[in-house]
């Protein structure tokens, strides 16, 4: 079985497009068909029905689903332990969404060279869509997001309740002109929970999907916006920044993520380590 073909297979599936596929993949759709043809004949099975509207799973699709799932975690798994550092027992990846390495995995990092110095660490940054695929798959142990997807075979426990709120530059705490407010794009849970505060709200003069950018933004020439508390305290204690006492404030809370599957005596010790990070005092 050729991992990279179930891989394509998985990819398929979640997009409902073997185009898209191709797109995320960055190969060709020719290729992606051709890797789909090759497991169609090794299984003597239909495993797309192809249509305007994309790719939908045949019935012998929907049974192979749960088999390409484990064969690609399985392999994951298998090059992990073979590559082995030596002297660690175990090796664990860790993923984390780009606004979560400091504070909180980099003190995970300190906690886990204290206290599970036989466990070998590989940590990748990147998105929460496909720090969560990678969960599913079985490339990443467990991931530490915000506002994960429900997905089956995904198990979430809550690390921190951390809020959003709005601060400001003006020295009084004064509610922004609309231009002056730079709209910080926290994901589908935060718009439609800013959307119901502000229903009359004004389009933005700015927008921005990268909270740190849109921070930096504001603290070098002004404005207001709503941002993690615990990225803004540092702001708020030296005076640059104020609270707007009369914003409401929203949740945006810590999540770590990890597979149904997953080895659950490391498990436990590495969410006991994001635990203990969680709860240290925030810089």
């Amino acid at each position: 079985m050729d991992i990279t073909a179930a891989r394509t297979f998985l990819e398929i599936v979640k997009t409902g497009s073997f185009v898209r596929a191709a797109k995320n993949l960055n190969i060709t759709q020719t290729a992606v068909s051709a890797r789909v043809r090759v497991l169609e004949e090794q299984l003597d099975r239909i495993l797309f029905i192809r249509n305007k509207a994309g790719a939908k799973l045949t019935p012998a699709g929907d049974q192979f689903l749960r088999y390409a799932t484990t064969l690609v975690q399985v392999w994951e798994r298998a090059r992990h332990e073979v590559a082995m550092p030596a002297g660690r027992g175990n090796v664990v990846t860790v993923g984390g969404e780009h606004s979560l390495w400091n504070p909180l995995l980099k003190d995970w990092l300190i906690w886990m060279a204290s206290e599970c110095s036989d466990v070998a660490v590989r940590v990748q940054i990147d998105v929460a869509d496909r720090l969560i695929d990678q969960v599913q798959e079985g490339v990443i142990d467990v991931a530490a997001v915000y506002a994960p997807p429900h997905r089956t075979g995904i198990v979430t426990e809550l690390l921190l309740d951390e809020s959003l709120v709005a601060v400001t530059t003006d020295s009084n705490g004064s509610d922004p002109r609309a231009e002056d407010f730079v709209y910080v794009d926290w994901g589908a849970e935060f718009r439609t929970s800013h959307h119901s505060a502000f229903p009359d709200a004004p389009s933005p003069a700015l927008s921005v999907n990268h909270g740190p950018l849109a921070l930096e933004y504001i603290v070098a020439v002004g404005g207001a916006g709503y941002f993690r508390m615990e990225a803004v305290r540092p702001h708020l204690e030296s005076g640059r920044l104020r609270l707007i006492d009369n914003k409401p404030r929203f949740s945006y809370s810590i999540y770590a993520v990890y597979s149904a599957r997953a080895d659950e005596r490391l498990m436990e010790r590495v969410r006991t380590g994001l635990r203990a990070a969680a709860a240290s005092p925030r810089k």
